[in-house]
């Protein structure tokens, strides 16, 4: 199209026709080539000369890598289409086989089939949450209780699904609000190092601010699920459980809670879903003299919202995920910030990540029919399992120790390379800020300016242990003081105490916390345990995405599981089910055997993903499409089914 034809349209049309032409100009072309071949069923969109070049890496890839004369011919295409039908009542349907052809053409690389009936589910195309297999018995459905426990990501879904399933519950959540993890942190630059527009429900979309949405954001989100979904009735706020036993004699579980009065009362349930997820409890570490510091000391989890570090002199304890956040976001406001770093940790680039969303692609996001679905399957694939055969360890492979296999050492050289580019003139740095582990060993971070924000001078990198903490500052391992008004631990969570703010009793008076220990969880796809029937876990162990991705699309994944699970029981007068111990034992074992093939058992190393022992217990080793097959419906000849109740 020439400029003249250009100049034509935005003159010739209306306000609101012009406003769209605008907004096209910052469309993503590759999303704006599947919208047009799905809407109008005309594939050429998806071929030559119109396929997109390979996504390289957390890039967009808006352009497609095409000729500009291909992309603008593609947004006048997409202009006349939307132009003459600006609001689409549904999505054109689309089959699994086409839809992989298409996603394939998206990115520019082969994506397996096997990804299709899942990226559908993904886009709000198909169905997620199981059907009742029957008509369930009023009687029956009426008299069973489904309690969950905590109302962050997971338990918000498990409520949502629960309600509309028509299968009554209540939710017990601590605090006195909901999102979880999204309440209680609260430190300066927090926010997601997942895309927004992946982080979030399937069948809850979201109009983000920014590409990478902060705590705010996400928090008035998850409120906004419990209202638009009126779950909210269903929430008991303020409300701590403090234990879950199984009583053998009904086949109910019993629930303690301390409620906001102080008072502790009993509940009664069928089924318990635990959604307390993994990342509630402060890691807090012991180091000599903590106690005798005069100023304010605080955990990132715990951050008071009167802490003032403006014109302070601040010590951060960590360089973890929470420390990568907060570090660029208080540097240029505090006088002198010191980071104590144990080991440095690897950070990919993102041209998004502190990107706001244009208003013009905002209103396409709103607008045009698919725009937000194709951009989310793009998500999908770039952020999760692209990467997952890139963590297998190739035992021919001699890295050094420095990677595990040719495409992780083709990682390592390109971190490298941008990280060195990143600190510039300060060669200094690079010895400290470069990881002599393999790039995906510990978990991967997102650079929001760490790198740049290490060369400033009013920042100090230090790589020697504190030996102790004084009146005022901190001492490294050589004896040399820092000072400091404020000391933040950025050190994490206790992440392999799965469960560990109550207390979970199964048959025979069996503790849950004693049979996982301090750092063994074990559980059947993460989420149920033999002696503990009907109870199931929602970001239970090995569930974690250490190769990357949403842990909502898991969370969904799980909570279909359990959904079906408890309509089966309801249908065919269950009361128990109960995982065979065959079944768990198999289970476990196979996940061990995978991860010892991956990266996180790499012996250079170690990550918050093992135990003591060495054993993964956070993370899954499986793709992400890998656990949505499993969790497609519960197989009831894995357990042991009891039958007490003729109602």
């Amino acid at each position: 199209m020439t400029t003249e034809e250009q100049s034509k349209i935005a003159t010739d049309t209306s306000a609101a026709d012009a406003y769209l032409w605008t907004a096209l100009q910052s469309a993503n072309v590759p999303v704006l080539l599947m919208v047009l071949a799905q809407l109008t069923s005309d594939l050429r969109w998806i071929r030559a000369p119109y396929a997109p070049s390979r996504t390289r890496g957390m890039d967009d890839n808006d352009t497609g890598g095409l000729p500009e004369a291909i992309q603008l011919e593609v947004r006048k295409a997409a202009f006349d289409l939307l132009r003459n039908a600006p609001k689409a009542s549904a999505a054109p349907a689309v089959s699994p086989e086409l839809l992989a052809a298409m996603m394939t053409s998206c990115m520019g690389e082969e994506v397996p089939a096997e990804y299709a009936p899942m990226m559908l589910e993904e886009m709000g195309l198909r169905q997620r949450l199981p059907s009742w297999p029957r008509t369930p018995a009023a009687r029956r459905l009426a008299t069973f209780r489904v309690t969950v426990i905590g109302a962050g990501v997971s338990g918000i879904c498990a409520a949502i699904a629960l309600r509309a399933a028509g299968i009554p519950f209540r939710v017990l959540e601590k605090s006195s609000s909901v999102g979880g993890t999204w309440l209680e942190n609260r430190y300066p630059g927090c926010g997601v190092d997942t895309p927004s527009h992946l982080y979030s429900f399937s069948f809850a979309p979201q109009n983000w601010s920014r590409y990478f949405a902060r705590q705010d954001e996400i928090e008035h989100y998850l409120e906004d699920c419990v209202d638009r979904f009126g779950v909210g009735e269903h929430i008991q706020l303020d409300t701590e459980v403090l234990t879950a036993a199984f009583d053998e004699s009904t086949d109910t579980w019993r629930i303690e809670a301390r409620h906001s009065d102080g008072s502790i009362r009993s509940h009664s349930a069928n089924v318990v879903i635990s959604a307390v997820g993994q990342l509630n409890q402060p890691a807090e570490p012991v180091i000599d003299g903590a106690s005798r510091f005069h100023g304010p000391a605080v955990h990132s989890a715990r951050w008071p919202e009167d802490l003032e570090v403006e014109g302070k002199r601040v010590c951060v304890i960590g360089t973890g995920a929470s420390a990568m956040q907060i570090v660029p976001a208080i540097a240029n406001v505090a006088a002198q910030v010191t980071v104590f770093q144990r080991s440095p940790q690897w950070a990919v680039p993102s041209a998004n990540y502190q990107r706001e969303v244009p208003p013009e692609v905002r209103y396409l996001m709103d607008t045009f029919p698919l725009y937000a679905a194709w951009y989310r399957c793009r998500l999908v694939w770039s952020y999760s399992d692209k990467v997952h055969q890139s963590l297998q360890i190739d035992p021919d492979w001699s890295g050094g120790g420095l990677s595990i296999n040719a495409a992780n050492d083709g990682h390592r050289r390109s971190f490298t390379r941008y990280l060195t580019e990143q600190v510039g003139e300060r060669v200094d740095l690079i010895p400290k800020v470069l990881p002599a582990y393999p790039p995906f060993a510990k978990r991967m971070l997102i650079d929001n300016g760490w790198y740049r924000t290490m060369t400033r001078d009013n920042v100090q990198l230090v790589v020697d242990g504190i030996k102790e903490i004084t009146e005022d500052g901190a001492v490294d391992e050589r004896g040399q003081p820092y000072p400091a008004d404020v000391i933040v631990y950025a050190t994490g969570f206790q992440t392999l105490r799965f469960i560990g703010s109550y207390e979970v009793r199964g048959r025979g008076g069996r503790s849950l916390r004693d049979e996982w220990g301090d750092d063994d969880a074990r559980a059947y796809l993460g989420m149920t345990v033999p002696s503990f029937p009907n109870f199931f876990c929602l970001y239970g162990p090995n569930t974690g995405l250490g190769h990357g991705g949403s842990v909502i699309l898991l969370s969904e994944c799980a909570t279909r599981y359990i959904i079906s699970a408890i309509q089966e029981m309801i249908v065919k007068r269950i009361d128990t089910i109960e995982i065979k111990q065959s079944v768990y034992d198999s289970y476990n074992h196979d996940v061990d055997e995978a991860h010892n093939r991956m990266i996180w058992t790499h012996p250079g190393t170690t990550n918050w993903y093992r135990n003591r022992s060495g054993r993964v217990v956070s993370n899954s080793p499986w793709r992400v499409v890998d656990y949505w097959r499993m969790t497609r419906k519960c197989d009831f000849s894995d357990f042991t089914i009891g039958r007490r109740s003729r109602q």
